[in-house]
């Protein structure tokens, strides 16, 4: 009797995963943004699919937008054991560990997630930020162009292009970038901010000079774009320029410390 049992519990049992969810039920799931049917419907389906690295990634995926990193970061790896070579398995581990600012862990997946996709355009754009971030400016830069092609209107692209050209030393070409930025993207204070520092170093006075001025307008307590307005004034032979690095460096910018000397002596 308790042999029968146990054989009706199997039966029972394999005709209830028997009906598992098809990949395109899944996929409808996770499209209407029902995360956690998402996840049940994929566990169900692994129960006799075990393999099945798409309905994994679409879980993993899942477990990110509920803010599940671990449970992500589990699936994702599933994913890499069944197939290593499964380039959105090592952007989503890239992705992760970026977001917690494990650069360095993160690069070597989004490294080879774009190794193994190219024309993804996620992909590129992540490995360019990611070469920022560990300071691998041209690299970045490379990246980010590569981006640029695939989708030319996505305006981040162009903010961290900018930032990639200033810090390898082409202020032209930062400067260039961050307007293309704003052209997109107006309002964003700390592009002002960059473009504004970027024209100053080329001498474009009364640009850098237009730019501290809204950075201004909409945070008045930004001390290095206060000091940076007082730079251009005093370059422009205006004797306010002095008052405001002055006023600056009493209030901690160690920019506007170094000179005033220089500007104003």
């Amino acid at each position: 009797m308790k042999r029968l049992c146990h054989i009706l519990t199997i039966i029972s049992s394999i005709g209830i995963f028997s009906c598992s969810p098809d990949p395109a039920e899944i996929e409808a799931l996770y499209q209407a943004k029902n995360y956690e049917e998402t996840i049940s419907a994929v566990s169900r389906r692994l129960f006799l699919h075990v393999t099945d690295i798409k309905s994994l990634h679409i879980r993993a995926r899942s477990y990110e937008e509920l803010g599940m990193m671990d449970e992500a970061m589990e699936d994702y790896e599933r994913i890499i054991d069944i197939d290593p070579d499964y380039a959105q398995a090592h952007a989503g581990i890239g992705k992760i560990l970026f977001d917690k600012e494990y650069y360095k862990s993160a690069e070597l997946h989004i490294l080879k997630a774009s190794s193994l996709d190219p024309e993804d355009f996620e992909i590129t754009y992540l490995a360019g930020r990611s070469q920022l971030m560990v300071k691998n400016w041209e690299r970045a830069e490379t990246f980010l162009k590569q981006a640029q092609q695939m989708d030319p209107e996505f305006a981040p692209i162009y903010y961290y292009m900018g930032m990639a050209r200033a810090s390898r030393g082409d202020i032209f070409g930062a400067a260039a970038s961050f307007n293309t930025y704003l052209k997109k993207e107006p309002d964003n204070l700390t592009a002002r901010y960059n473009r504004g520092f970027a024209m100053l170093k080329i001498g474009y006075l009364p640009w850098a000079l237009e730019d501290f001025d809204f950075v201004l307008k909409n945070n008045p307590d930004h001390v290095e774009a206060l000091a940076r307005k007082g730079v251009c004034l005093a370059k422009m032979g205006n004797p306010e320029g002095c008052q405001l690095i002055q006023e600056a460096a009493t209030k901690g910018s160690d920019y506007a410390l170094s000179k005033f000397e220089e500007s104003c002596l």
